[in-house]
């Protein structure tokens, strides 16, 4: 019996079926088929719809034999009216040329009957039933026709599964099932499955017509509202709004540009439905050209004495900033049109940089305005966002000088040093534009769209460190360091703000309770190590608590802190005091190093290696401290013979040279001084002094390069108990800075070359040259 392969489809007994014949093999094997005296011709599905021309391997074992009926012909295909007659199983497939043939056998359903059958039999109309009712009600009354013609339960199962828009898999499941009742229950979960799908997608249909109908009865219900009002010479709500920002819009002082960008922004808004999208959008826009002060400034207080004493009143020295401001202060006394400096305070955490911002802008009389850029990733957050897009937003800048209501604030930029950058943008590329003075007076926002001057903004940005801002960006702000405290600074500090803050936040009063000078210092040595005053302030703020509980508790009495009492009130001490070594061995030297909190010292040991010729460092050095390490022993053992160094002693083994306190990474030049000491103390066998601490860059050449941090590295020389601290020359500018105690207190000796050094750092040397 020739063969007809069907793509995507069943054909089941009983039932008519329209085919479209085009495939050479398909065409021929019908054309074989009208050749016969019954015009019959098998009909299987293929595994793959897309497997052209199938082969038997690739058509399923079971099909139908069918009967042509009608045959049309048109130019590519032919166009075939057939009728199932009966399943049957293929016993085998034969190629015949350009078709298929296949020897088959009759597959009839199994004769059976039980009430589990007639059940499923009712329960199969019924969920048919329920699915013509939601997809096609009109079409209930053939269905039951088509089920009164039906009887045998099968003859049903066959007609519903070609109505049904099952897959190949399915139908074909359907068409090999062997007894009724395996077909009904694979029918049966079918249908089940159509109907829940049926009900979901009227729910839904439902629910948007719900909605389109009530959206239908609103519109129409405004329309009528907006006749009668428009009967009774009354106003809507939207034309009210457009009114009232007509009536804003010609208060406001706008320049001409802006003025005309409203003007049309107004008529806009005004011919939009309030339903439209842009209805919102628009009157957003509208709302924030008006809510800019575009014109509208403070007065600078130019009073000198006033803003000296307002910064000396809140910050403790700092004196070259509060110079810097006062500066500012007399040129605009003088030019009232000059443009605002752009600072950036540059510190360790706690020193005061944003609260000196504040202070500022108090002691000029301006708004201050503050905005954290930490980890700010997006540029769109400085510049906005364009309008175009869905919740759309001003940037930060355009932000904050709203809320300020004054286009001359005090903007704080926090944390500059911690912009970040990736696919959305890079942030600091857009502040080189908000902070350039030839540029800002004509800065755009991306929400905004209009030109906004900035020039009169005094911008202060604030960061931990320069090393992460771009060279651009830096270039455009005025630099101002502020180093960390002394101890007597912070004891200063925490009299004259600290402790009236602490006790004034814990609601107790100055004759309550009284912390002992020794006390407070006893504090700051050993409960803080930090550059700033934040943990000095917790650590305060601790002790008032603890007060605070026993006036609490009824007692009335004062209380005094005292130095022994801090063990029971702040638990032991966190930290323990550096102390200078009272005797160095021989390869010992004490270095100093800058930390983000403050100043260290760093004890340098150097110690021979017999038979080993090589350098081994150890205390995870960086690469800048293994090669000053290097560079020092290379001058050592280039100048032995001047130093007294016997050779043997170089030839004959190598050096170990470790940093205590290897948990600790450490990293830069200015330990190279410490460096070229030890060895030279190690290998003349002359100790380092143990009084003197030293910090500074060499060279192979035999110079003493200037290094940074020296207010904090010879504090901490002072808090360790060292008297003596060699510098190089080039930063006798920077002892200048130092507080007046701490210069009286040390002796700083400045070199320029390492043979001073080594003759003040290692003082027996020279006479170990000349013996």
């Amino acid at each position: 019996m020739p063969v007809l392969p069907l793509k995507n489809t069943v054909l089941f007994p009983f039932l008519f079926a329209p085919l479209s014949v085009g495939r050479p093999g398909s065409v021929a094997a019908v054309e074989a088929a009208l050749g016969g005296e019954e015009k019959t011709l098998l009909c299987v599905a293929q595994r793959n719809g897309e497997t052209d021309p199938p082969s038997p391997d690739q058509l399923f074992n079971v099909g139908t034999r069918a009967i042509i009926k009608k045959m049309a012909r048109s130019e590519e295909t032919l166009e075939l009216l057939v009728q199932g007659v009966e399943r049957v199983a293929i016993v085998e497939y034969e190629v015949k040329g350009a078709y298929l043939v296949a020897r088959c056998e009759p597959k009839p359903i199994t004769e059976d009957a039980s009430p589990e059958i007639d059940a499923l039999y009712r329960s199969v109309i019924d969920l048919a039933n329920r699915a013509i009712e939601i997809a096609q009600p009109q079409a209930q009354p053939s269905f039951q026709q088509l089920v009164a013609g039906s009887p045998d339960p099968i003859r049903l199962v066959y007609l519903l599964g070609s109505m049904l828009s099952l897959d190949v898999q399915k139908e074909q499941a359907l068409l090999e099932s062997n007894t009724r009742l395996a077909a009904l229950q694979l029918l049966h979960g079918y249908l089940a499955h159509e109907v829940q799908v049926l009900e979901l997608r009227q729910k839904i249909t439902t629910q948007a017509q719900t909605e389109i109908s009530k959206e239908q009865r609103e519109y129409m219900l405004r329309q009528q509202m907006r006749a009668i009002q428009d009967e009774l010479g009354e106003k809507s709500p939207e034309k009210a709004e457009v009114e009232a920002l007509r009536q804003r819009l010609q208060e406001t002082e706008l320049p001409d540009e802006v003025r005309k960008e409203a003007e049309r922004g107004l008529a806009r808004l005004d011919r939009l439905p309030s339903m439209a999208p842009d209805h919102q959008v628009t009157r957003a826009h509208l709302e924030l050209i008006l809510e800019l002060p575009w014109k509208k400034s403070t007065t600078d207080v130019l009073d000198l004495e006033r803003t000296r004493a307002i910064l000396d009143e809140d910050h403790f020295d700092l004196k070259d900033v509060k110079q810097r401001i006062v500066e500012h202060l007399a040129v605009l006394k003088l030019n009232p049109q000059a443009k605002a400096p752009i600072l950036c305070f540059v510190g360790p955490p706690g020193v005061g940089k944003t609260s000196l911002g504040q202070s500022i802008a108090r002691s000029l009389g301006r708004k201050f305005e503050r905005m954290s850029l930490g980890g700010l990733h997006d540029e769109a957050e400085l510049r906005g966002h364009r309008r175009t897009y869905i919740g759309a937003m001003p940037g930060r800048i355009i932000q904050a000088i709203r809320r300020a209501g004054v286009n001359n604030p005090l903007l704080m930029l926090d944390e500059i040093d911690k912009l970040g950058r990736d696919f959305r943008g890079d942030p600091s590329s857009a502040l080189l534009e908000i902070l350039d003075p030839a540029q800002n007076h004509t800065f755009r926002d991306n929400y905004l769209d209009l030109p906004f001057d900035l020039s009169k903004v005094l911008f202060i940005g604030t960061a931990n460190a320069l090393d992460p801002l771009p060279r651009p960006l830096l270039d455009r702000m005025e630099v101002l360091r502020l180093t960390g405290y002394s101890e007597e600074e912070k004891f200063e500090i925490a009299r004259r703000y600290l402790i009236p803050r602490v006790l004034q936040d814990t609601g107790l009063k100055a004759d309550q309770v009284t912390l002992s000078d020794d006390a407070l210092r006893h504090v700051i040595k050993h409960y803080t190590r930090e550059a700033g005053c934040r943990q000095l302030e917790r650590s305060l703020g601790r002790l008032a608590r603890k007060v605070a509980i026993r006036f609490a508790e009824g007692h009335t009495d004062p209380v005094k802190i005292e130095p022994e009492q801090l063990n029971d009130l702040l638990g032991p001490e966190l930290f323990l005091p550096d102390r200078a070594r009272k005797e160095m061995p021989p390869g010992m030297a004490t270095g100093l190093a800058w930390t983000e909190v403050g100043g260290e010292v760093l004890y340098v040991e150097a110690s021979r290696l017999p038979g080993f010729r090589k350098l081994r460092l150890t205390g995870q050095l960086g690469d800048v401290m293994r090669e000053s390490a290097k560079a020092a022993q290379t001058y050592v053992w280039s100048h032995a013979a001047e130093l007294g160094i016997d050779p043997t002693q170089i030839h004959n083994s190598g050096v170990h040279i470790h940093v205590p306190a290897g948990a600790v990474p450490k990293d830069g030049p200015s330990a190279g001084v410490a460096l070229v000491s030890a060895l030279a103390s190690l290998y003349s066998g002359v100790p380092v002094r143990s009084d003197t601490a030293m910090t500074g860059e060499i060279t192979l050449s035999g110079l003493v390069m200037p290094i940074g941090g020296v207010k904090e590295k010879v504090m901490a020389a002072r808090r360790a108990g060292l008297r003596r601290v060699i510098l190089p020359r080039d930063n006798e500018k920077d002892v200048r800075e130092l507080p007046d105690e701490v210069r009286r207190d040390m002796e700083i000796v400045f070199v320029e070359k390492i043979d001073e050094l080594l003759a003040q750092s290692v003082p027996g040397l020279r006479t170990a040259t000349t013996s």
